[in-house]
């Protein structure tokens, strides 16, 4: 799942990352860098051409946040959910701190109190409630419905704008329309006992918690570092997922002679590519790249997650999961475009 801050946040998805509209969409300027391209460059009266380096960093976060889903799954086949979850996001925010340190300083990392309060909030909100749920979710529910319900995020996000008294306009309300539709489509395998109904409801907790952290993170103080604001939320939301696994006695039941090594690759994949370098990717594009076109990995990601659960795990694909998720995807496009 993408955060969806005015700092960019790790695996941000969301769904994992997926961007959503407006206050909720991947910040970053408004005006055209070296790489940026406009409509046209002022006086030159011809279109700027999108760089090698940005469609190469624009693939990176297509296909690598695409296949978080995809790793999730495979890691929770032998191992506790939420106590893969924790090790995966303390081990990635201490390793983006510690990079953050390198690169720019110990200072860099210096926020204050109320802005640590602020990190560790939507952490939890959107590692612990958002991707932790999720962990637990695709123990029952395929990796590409799970991608293709969280893809609704920005949906929701324009929702609990509408709720708060903020305008949008009949375009952004048509998008979260059609893509309502798409949801109660994508709900018949859990309804009709193809999946676990209680998984399929996981994934729509762990996507509101998502919101909630998203809609949240754009109004709090937060480090002003987007890279230091990630690394916190990674910890915190992390700590979380460790605490909630000790409560569940995960500790306890894990064998570790009973992990499968693609679990531990899997993991390893989603700490060092899903965590850390496809969120550099985004955070580059972010000061690079102009918004409309980094935002369209809100609608790759999970066509990306539902090509590769079909083609690495062989999950089915039904009528309305690609029904469903068409659907979902066109909406979500629609809310996308209008709101940038």
């Amino acid at each position: 799942m993408t955060a969806a801050s005015p700092q960019p946040t790790a695996d941000s998805a969301r769904p994992d990352p997926s961007p959503s509209p407006a206050d909720a969409s991947p910040p970053g300027p408004d005006t055209p860098g070296p790489d940026t391209p406009g409509p046209e460059t002022p006086g030159s009266g011809a279109p700027v051409r999108t760089s090698g380096r940005t469609w190469a960093a624009l693939g990176i976060v297509y296909v690598v946040w695409g296949s978080t889903y995809l790793g999730i799954r495979i890691v929770v086949e032998t191992m506790p959910p939420f106590l893969a979850a924790g090790a995966r996001f303390v081990t990635a925010g201490l390793l983006l701190a510690a990079l953050v340190a390198w690169r720019q300083g110990p200072g860099a990392l210096r926020v204050t109190g109320r802005e640590l309060g602020s990190a560790a909030l939507v952490g939890l909100m959107l590692l612990f409630g958002g991707n932790g749920l999720i962990s637990l979710a695709e123990r029952s529910v395929p990796s590409g419905l799970a991608a293709l319900l969280v893809a609704a995020v920005p949906l929701w996000v324009v929702v609990l704008r509408r709720m708060t008294g903020q305008r949008t306009s009949r375009s952004t309300v048509a998008g979260v329309l059609v893509g309502l539709v798409g949801l109660g489509v994508l709900t018949v395998p859990g309804l009709s006992g193809q999946v676990k109904l209680l998984g399929v409801l996981i994934v729509f907790g762990a996507t509101l918690l998502w919101t909630g952290g998203s809609f949240l993170a754009s109004r709090l103080p937060m480090p002003a570092n987007a890279l230091s604001a990630s690394a916190y939320e990674m910890v915190a939301g992390g700590l979380g997922c460790l605490a909630l696994a000790a409560v569940r006695g995960e500790p306890q039941a894990l064998h570790v002679s009973a992990i499968s090594t693609g679990s531990w690759i899997a993991l390893a994949y989603l700490v060092v590519f899903g965590s850390l370098v496809a969120f550099t990717a985004y955070a580059w594009l972010l000061q690079t790249a102009p918004l409309p076109l980094v935002a369209t990995y809100a609608y790759v990601n999970p066509v990306v997650a539902v090509f590769l659960g079909w083609l690495v795990l062989g999950e089915r694909l039904t009528w309305p999961i690609l029904l469903g998720g068409a659907i979902v995807v066109g909406g979500v496009c629609l809310v996308v475009r209008t709101e940038h």
